[in-house]
């Protein structure tokens, strides 16, 4: 199927998209952790949150990374996908195990509160709880983003190939269908079939916070796009002036809705489920349109802020750097002794927070650079022991390698491979 490459445009290298994914961890991190810093970064441009737009570059990555090859080699890409999500899920595991261990035992010990709130149906099922989250359904607050991950991957190969076969108008109709139901509750129909086939007595707000069936959406709009990006020379025209306005006064509409600077009807509680962030509301997904269609607007001048270290090199870890992510969140949690501010949440405060953020990013960082310099010298290695035959398969190398390395890095292989070896999620 040579004929293929000859109408594929050049895959060029995007290494500020590692960026970005790296920029979205730093602003999950700060959110996540409990100081008062994460007051200022929960959503401080509008109701788009890190997690959207690391869910929506990571499916746009996956999309640009495979769907070349899928043109040729189905049965490869499904199994090196299948590879991925298995490898999330193996690191899933190691985070389940450090939580349902080390932390509860120091929550049930120390009367912590604010762990024992994030682990009472484990605590009072741990059985339950243990055979639920094996199979996905039991998440735990913070333990809910790899979950996803590893169900939207083992998807992905049939939504590429879908849209191989039928074409990208079809899958996007059918996951614009899916979101809606989801604005209608599918989600409660589809956990009570869940729980009377299991016999798994697990209520639905301990399945997580992601509503899977509208943040799919999401996901298989990112693997158009990097689907789009990867086969099209031209994916998009110039913004005309008038719709990046539009869009720009859009996203102050939101800021102003988001701080109740419109007065009480224009407010996140008054507009309620249409700006939830667990289902992606219907003005929730104006507004990520709007931000999106800006910020690519502004793209020249926003590429030069972004594509610097350390975000560089945290987006090519990202697995392993959200993991360790996490750590210091419950770490965090573990120091907290019951400061609440005006919400009611308990925060670190003063050197106790300046403290914990620098320890986290300095680790972070560290983390990062040793996982970005081992995969480099396990490609250079594979490099030099690679037959010139094998050379386009090069990125394959070992379960989960192909995964971690950045655009920037992935020098072997044919104009297919180029951009392949990307960062883990």
């Amino acid at each position: 199927m040579s004929h293929i490459h000859i109408h594929l445009p050049k895959l060029e290298r995007r290494p500020e998209l590692d960026a970005l994914r790296g920029l979205f961890l730093v602003w999950m991190t700060l959110t996540h952790l409990p100081t008062r810093f994460s007051d200022f970064v929960n959503q401080p441009l509008g109701f788009v949150s890190s997690a959207e737009g690391f869910v929506f570059i990571s499916a746009l990555l996956v999309g640009r990374l495979y769907i070349r090859e899928l043109m040729q080699n189905p049965a490869n890409v499904r199994a090196r996908l299948w590879k991925r999500s298995l490898n999330i899920y193996g690191y899933h595991l190691l985070m389940l195990a450090l939580v349902f261990t080390v932390v509860a035992g120091f929550a049930v010990h120390t009367h912590k509160v604010a762990l024992t709130n994030l682990l009472t149906f484990y605590l009072a099922h741990p059985v339950v709880a243990i055979v639920g989250s094996l199979l996905l359904l039991y998440c735990p607050p913070l333990l809910d983003i790899l979950p996803m991950y590893v169900t939207f991957l083992f998807l992905t190969p049939a939504i590429l190939s879908a849209a191989v076969r039928f074409g990208w108008k079809w899958i996007l109709a059918a996951s614009g269908v899916v979101w809606l139901l989801a604005q209608f509750g599918l989600r409660d129909v589809v956990h009570n079939w869940i729980v009377h086939i299991t016999h798994l007595p697990i209520p639905l707000q301990e399945t997580g916070a992601f509503n899977l069936f509208a943040w799919q959406a999401l996901w298989t709009v990112g693997l158009w796009l990097g689907a789009r990006t990867a086969t099209e020379k031209a994916v998009f025209g110039k913004i005309p002036g008038w719709l990046a306005a539009t869009s720009a006064a859009v996203c102050l509409a939101f800021i102003g809705i988001r701080f109740g600077w419109l007065g009480p009807h224009l407010t996140q509680q008054a507009l309620g489920l249409k700006l939830d962030k667990w289902q992606i509301g219907p003005l929730r997904v104006i507004n990520l349109v709007t931000f999106t269609i800006v910020v690519y607007w502004l793209r020249k001048h926003l590429v030069p802020l972004i594509a610097i270290e350390p975000f560089l090199t945290l987006g090519k870890a990202s697995l392993k750097v959200f993991c360790a992510h996490l750590f210091f969140v419950f770490a965090g949690l573990a120091l907290l002794y019951g400061d609440f501010n005006a919400d009611g949440l308990d925060q670190l405060h003063g050197i106790p927070a300046i403290a914990l953020l620098t320890i986290t990013f300095g680790s972070l960082i560290i983390v990062a650079t040793k996982e970005v310099r081992k995969k480099r010298a396990a490609q250079q290695k594979r490099r030099m022991n690679a037959s010139p035959a094998a050379g386009t398969s090069s990125t394959d190398g070992m379960p989960g390698t192909h995964m971690e390395l950045s655009s920037t890095d992935a020098g072997c292989g044919g104009p297919a491979t180029q951009e392949l070896a990307k960062s883990e999620l």
